[in-house]
């Protein structure tokens, strides 16, 4: 009850209290109002885990080779093994089956307080080198990423593996880069735009050509005292993406034979490949590369030699000189998805070589690489098709030229499994 005085008219004291009261309920209506519009605490994120993934297929290949081809390499059409001369591999028609691009992988993630560590491991069976025409384990990736560093074999920064098509023939464009490389990387942007710097492990091979047989030229070694140094930068949207990627190389010859000649030499290989995937609606996508350079073979698909032997009569002391040949490598496709279970994929690439005047006549100039195939997923991670296959090589200076006709089939089956995380 609030006090009032004799006339009726509430006191001092008693105003003061409904003053009070009146400005406590306005401040509790107040924080209500305010309680209901402010927006709800922020969801803390869950800490991050470790996790491994383990990842492959099982794929069968079978088919009929037209034409001949280097046996080691009868499940490919890698154009630089067809025949160089009549006959070299036989007579035409082989059947092929082979479970050599099956594969396994396992990629693993660790948080860290520099961020996340990542690490791959994967493997084939499809063997190169000694192993050529082997089913036999073959080292892929062994690499391993922290923030904006990596080192390990990994795909060389002067490659773009997104080039690459959907395709059944194991090998791939003859034009197109590709190269997995030991190597130390930086990555300071990294996404759909990305920046990358990396040193590689420096190799090359030679062609001694016309005299590969003089003595003069059995003692000679190669060296190369300093790493490639390789680049990329890639500028990508939703419209897809264009790159520019480079490679710089210093190679040295030397000449151990105490002779009247003196063969030793040195070099500088280069290298610039502009690469692009361009969406061509929301089913098709355009794969493009355009690469040129001098000394680089090594970092092609399917390119044999870097430095081709060159004449040079008029000095005695030095008769031939050493010279990296230039390469030009073009690749173009389109892969289409017809709907979620047909997808197409056709296209073209293309080697030009600049031989030097001491190679062999038979020496590979030109090779040519064409495909078109139907792909069927019947249910997920399980893919079947068929492909065509066609190839052509072109030697130096004898008007000799060889093609490659291919029908393959492939059978993929594809697992997958993550662990945490």
């Amino acid at each position: 009850m609030f006090q009032r005085s004799r006339d009726g008219r509430v006191t001092r004291q008693g105003r003061g209290l409904l003053l009070g009261l009146t400005m406590t309920a306005l401040l509790a209506a107040a924080s209500g109002a305010l309680a209901q519009d402010a927006p709800p605490p922020p969801e803390t994120k869950p800490e991050p885990k470790p996790w491994m993934e383990i990842y492959g297929f099982a794929m069968l290949d079978i088919g009929e080779n037209f034409t001949r081809i280097d046996p080691d390499w009868y499940d490919t059409m890698r154009v630089s093994k067809l025949p160089a001369f009549d006959k070299e591999h036989g007579e035409d028609g082989d059947f092929f089956g082979s479970v050599r691009q099956t594969r396994f992988g396992v990629k693993t993630g660790f948080p860290t307080k520099l961020g996340e560590l990542k690490t791959q491991f994967e493997f084939e069976l499809f063997g190169t080198g000694v192993d050529a025409g082997q089913t036999t384990f073959r080292l892929r990736h062994a690499y391993g990423e922290l923030g904006a560093v990596g080192a390990g074999q990994y795909w060389s920064p002067f490659m773009d593996i997104d080039v690459f098509p959907n395709s059944l023939e194991y090998w791939g464009p003859t034009g197109m880069v590709f190269f997995r490389n030991v190597q130390v990387r930086w990555m300071p942007i990294r996404g759909d735009t990305r920046l990358t710097f990396a040193i590689e492990r420096p190799g090359a091979s030679a062609d001694q050509g016309v005299y590969a047989d003089r003595i003069e030229l059995s003692d000679i070694k190669a060296r190369f005292p300093m790493p490639d140094v390789s680049g990329e930068y890639r500028m990508g949207g939703g419209w897809g993406y264009v790159e520019v990627a480079g490679i710089l190389r210093y190679i040295e010859w030397d000449d151990f034979v105490d002779d009247q000649y003196d063969l030793s030499g040195d070099t500088t290989g280069w290298g610039v490949n502009l690469s692009s995937n361009l969406k061509a609606g929301p089913r098709s996508t355009i794969r493009l590369q355009l690469m040129f350079g001098e000394g680089v073979e090594n970092y092609m698909n399917d390119a044999p030699v870097d430095i081709g032997i060159q004449n040079n009569f008029s000095n005695p002391r030095t008769p031939i000189l050493g010279k990296p040949l230039p390469i030009v490598g073009i690749v173009a496709f389109l892969d289409h998805n017809w709907n979620d279970r047909w997808s197409s994929a056709i296209g073209y690439s293309r080697t030009d070589i600049d031989n030097t005047d001491g190679q062999e006549p038979e020496a590979y100039k030109t090779g040519q690489y064409a495909l078109g195939n139907v792909l069927f997923s019947p249910v997920p991670n399980m893919m079947v098709g068929g492909e065509l296959q066609w190839g052509r090589r072109e030697n130096f200076d004898d008007g000799f030229s060889s093609d490659g006709f291919k029908v393959q089939f492939s059978f993929k089956y594809n697992f997958s499994h993550r662990f945490g995380g």
